[in-house]
């Protein structure tokens, strides 16, 4: 009870209250898994959402917005207990659930696909991404931490939270033998994972690798701070062909 009321923060929601007409339900209505923004042109490839721990997918159009303009499809993934999806969450469940999203999209659309973890999103992503690493092309990890329970002990330094939090997020871990290249943005004032945690993350990976640092960010409005040639950087990085 503790580690869900200290992670996961959903927002319930009607399918019809977040599609419109930039986002569809995908892969459909009726097995709603998150929503899909089309680019208007050739398509590069495609890129997976998965958003941090409040709200729900319907609330990051931006990254269709964003990444469309590159030419990538972008699947806003839901998790299982937010938006319209039923469930609780936890940590098996939501891995679980990203790896069959992983397939599907594989399935329908082949290569490269594209992992985006936003926050608790990141966690997700590099513990389903390391388990699927022949579909996945790269990494990109928003306001990541290494380990779930630096978090936890940068905001309950009384706690004792390593025997509190039984769900380990260790990212750390996850990636140590993933292989494929990881992008790895930290936002510079971040009061909610500490910059130093993606820090940490990005000192520990052995793969291809960058790191890019938002000047004066905050975990939540780091998105008003980068820009177009942010975004090509990024995905230009995860795609070079003699890195994927």
């Amino acid at each position: 009870m503790w580690q869900e009321r200290f992670i996961y923060f959903p927002e319930k929601a009607a399918i019809e209250d977040v599609v419109s007409d930039r986002l569809a339900a995908w892969p459909a209505m009726e097995s709603f898994r998150g929503l899909v923004a089309e680019p208007a042109g050739t398509v590069r490839g495609t890129a997976i959402v998965f958003h941090g721990n409040a709200g729900h997918a319907g609330h990051r159009a931006f990254y269709g917005e964003a990444l469309n303009r590159l030419g990538l499809r972008v699947i806003l993934a839901e998790y299982p207990g937010y938006g319209p999806r039923e469930g609780s969450p936890d940590e098996e469940g939501l891995v679980a659930d990203a790896r069959e999203t992983i397939e599907l999209a594989h399935r329908f659309y082949g290569a490269p696909v594209l992992l985006i973890g936003e926050s608790l999103g990141a966690g997700v992503v590099a513990a389903a991404g390391s388990r699927e690493p022949d579909k996945i092309a790269g990494l990109l990890l928003i306001t990541p931490w290494d380990r779930l329970e630096h978090v936890a002990a940068f905001h309950y330094p009384w706690a004792p939270v390593k025997w509190l939090v039984h769900g380990r997020y260790d990212s750390v871990a996850h990636l140590a033998a993933f292989g494929r290249p990881v992008f790895v943005m930290v936002a510079e004032r971040d009061t909610i994972v500490p910059a130093r945690l993606g820090e940490a993350l990005y000192n520990a990976l052995n793969g291809p690798k960058q790191v890019k640092i938002v000047e004066a960010a905050e975990h939540n409005d780091w998105i008003g701070r980068v820009d177009a040639s942010w975004w090509r950087e990024a995905i230009g990085f995860l795609l070079t062909p003699s890195r994927s």
